[in-house]
């Protein structure tokens, strides 16, 4: 019995190493994701989940896919929440695996679905450069889909949805609004550099990821 847990245990350590791996390696973390499939997100509001689907957007399904496998999503904020717009998260709290994947771009993928309440969409800075940052539709944001949205000829491409616990969506903690320099919540730039350090001493009312999980 000793032997078979120290068996389990040594292959939960050699699984997590290997995830850490891929983490601080984005080139590695390069799985194909099924047509299909839901990733669950238990946070410090509760549950959701959200149903991705690939053919929505291959390229941001299939990054989304290898970044909640690997664990990337675990124990990071949701920084930036408007009411009635958007919830925004996935800026991890170690700054070095952060500026890994921020050199890891994506090349855009067409919009095919609407970003509807409850529609899941890469954040992007303008053309081909989404990366590890996504948000949730908090209302109806047909604007985003339009070519122009996000720069020129860039637009927001949803890959999937909440389908479940959009109600715990609805309750992540907003209170700090817009963030820095237009509004009073984290600076991007302090995240990259200081990463959960700075958001748990200077926005401890931040909602988080305990953990996600790509559902079997």
């Amino acid at each position: 019995m000793r032997r078979v847990l120290m068996t389990v245990c040594a292959l939960g350590l050699a699984a997590g190493l290997a995830a850490q791996s891929k983490l601080s390696d984005p080139a590695s973390a390069n799985e194909k994701a099924p047509a299909t499939y839901k990733a669950k997100f238990d946070t410090s509001k509760g549950a959701f989940v959200i149903t991705v689907h690939r053919d929505w957007a291959p390229r941001g399904a299939d990054r989304f896919y290898n970044l909640v496998k690997n664990g990337f999503y675990d124990d990071v904020r949701f920084f930036r929440v408007i009411d009635g717009f958007m919830a925004q998260i996935g800026m991890n709290g170690n700054p070095e695996i952060q500026t890994a994947w921020d050199r890891s771009k994506l090349q855009d993928d067409p919009v095919k679905e609407s970003n509807k309440k409850g529609f899941v969409t890469f954040a992007s800075a303008g053309a081909n450069t989404r990366t590890t940052q996504f948000f949730i539709n908090l209302g109806d944001n047909a604007r985003l889909d339009k070519p122009g949205a996000c720069g020129a000829g860039c637009a927001f491409p949803p890959f999937g949805e909440v389908t479940s616990g959009m109600e715990v969506v609805d309750q992540i903690y907003s209170g700090y609004g817009e963030g820095a320099p237009r509004g009073r919540g984290p600076d991007q730039g302090r995240i990259r550099m200081e990463g959960n350090t700075y958001l748990k001493k200077d926005f401890p009312k931040l909602d988080f990821v305990k953990k996600a999980t790509i559902e079997k």
